[in-house]
């Protein structure tokens, strides 16, 4: 499995996780979903509304129902979910698999605990796999 993930894009969502500190951020990626590769297209940044930023993450539904429609009109798919881990590793953490609710989506972490380092897993409905990044 691999996600394309083109080099503007990454700094975007890496501008992002720095940017919030010490909180998580989140953001959803838009582009061509595949079941082998995804190709990010746009990332849609969104603000963190769970009610302890700095561990954990949440889109508001209100604010999640605005963006994947906004992702429909623009004719993308959801291609997955980006988050910050400020101080943990760009693995998911045992809350991150039992709030994965999109299967076989990928979900991109960023960690900031030394230098700033991405992890893509694929959420396969009952555990992640991890897959490979990859610059087109």
């Amino acid at each position: 499995m691999t996600l394309a993930l083109p080099s503007e894009l990454r700094a975007e969502i890496l501008a992002h996780a720095r940017e919030g500190v010490p909180e998580e951020v989140v953001g959803v990626l838009a582009g061509d979903h595949g079941t082998e590769t995804s190709t990010v297209q746009r990332c849609y940044r969104a603000d963190n509304a769970a009610p302890t930023p700095r561990t954990r993450y949440e889109i508001a539904p209100t604010e999640e129902l605005d963006l994947l429609e906004r992702i429909d009109a623009a004719g993308l798919d959801v291609v997955g979910f980006y988050h910050s881990h400020p101080r943990g590793p760009a693995e998911p953490s045992d809350t991150d698999a039992r709030l994965a609710a999109w299967p076989d989506r990928s979900y991109v972490i960023v960690s900031l605990a030394d230098d700033a380092e991405l992890g893509s897993w694929r959420w396969r409905g009952e555990r992640f796999e991890r897959e490979e990044i990859r610059t087109p």
